[in-house]
């Protein structure tokens, strides 16, 4: 089957390309700038928010499935309308979609948020993703809805550079310590997303790490483990700034993680100081 990676120069996309590429399964991906670097992938520019450009590549590339891990941030032309456009020609081309969502949907209201739980975003961003997983829910019968929360493992995430600038004195913001959530490492999400793609399963599914920590206590083993001076993480609270959103938002992968083979490493495990790697 040929599956297409929807926003596949991305931090995520790429390393779907890459897993995809490395497998020998028949991937393509797209691109809005510039292409990536995965070896046997078949690249295509997109522009989600140009319906034409959509319908061009689907014609070129005839893929079974489709996964959608573009990241237009709050941008509700990409985010939110691209989306849902995506969502609506799948559909109707009989194409299955895996769309990869957010933990940003939730507004942190609730101790714990399972697959079960509704949107209730309180931010531009949250509210996009809501918009476009509600789509995608409600229009196509065999697809997916996955939820995922900060992308780290390869020191290329912007978590990873943000603590990187943060010590270097490049940036001079703060790590809040009030801000929690799950982190997940790439190679384990992409993994996860290429086992539900390639199987007959649908509906929601939470892919995050099984550690919620804040955001400074990420900065804290980002640091361990690269060798940091850790003394220079400035920490602040997010509840002092005027940033809309939840200050907790944790989502409970256990369910999702009994129905696959691929483990979703916690935080703590994933970010051992490199001297201890193996």
């Amino acid at each position: 089957m040929t599956v297409l990676i929807v926003g596949g120069s991305g931090y995520l996309g790429a390393e779907i390309a890459r897993q995809g590429s490395s497998a020998g399964r028949d991937t393509a991906a797209t691109f809005h700038s510039r292409p990536g670097e995965a070896p046997g992938v078949s690249w295509h520019r997109l522009d989600l928010r140009d319906p034409t450009s959509l319908h061009s590549v689907l014609d070129a590339v005839k893929p079974r499935a489709v996964v959608n891990a573009s990241s237009g941030g709050a941008d509700w032309a990409v985010t939110a309308e691209g989306g849902m456009h995506l969502a609506r020609v799948a559909a109707r081309r009989g194409i299955r979609l895996v769309h990869v969502s957010s933990d940003a949907v939730f507004s942190g209201r609730r101790d714990l948020y399972d697959e079960t739980c509704l949107p209730d975003p309180a931010t531009p961003y949250g509210a996009a993703k809501a918009t476009a997983e509600t789509a995608v829910r409600l229009l196509g019968t065999d697809a997916v809805v996955a939820r995922t929360s900060l992308i780290v493992g390869d020191g290329r995430s912007d978590h990873e550079r943000l603590v990187h600038d943060l010590v270097a004195g490049r940036w001079r913001g703060a790590l809040f310590t009030d801000d929690v959530r799950c982190p997940v490492h790439v190679r384990d999400l992409a993994a996860a997303l290429w086992e539900i793609t390639t199987s007959d399963r649908t509906g929601v599914f939470h892919l995050a790490g099984p550690d919620a920590v804040t955001r400074h206590e990420l900065g804290m083993l980002i640091a361990r483990r690269d060798g940091l001076d850790a003394s220079r993480l400035a920490t602040g609270r997010r509840a002092d700034t005027d940033l809309p959103g939840g200050l907790r938002i944790v989502l409970d992968s256990r369910a999702t993680q009994s129905r696959l083979a691929t483990r979703l490493r916690g935080v703590r495990e994933f970010l051992q100081p490199r001297a201890a790697d193996g």
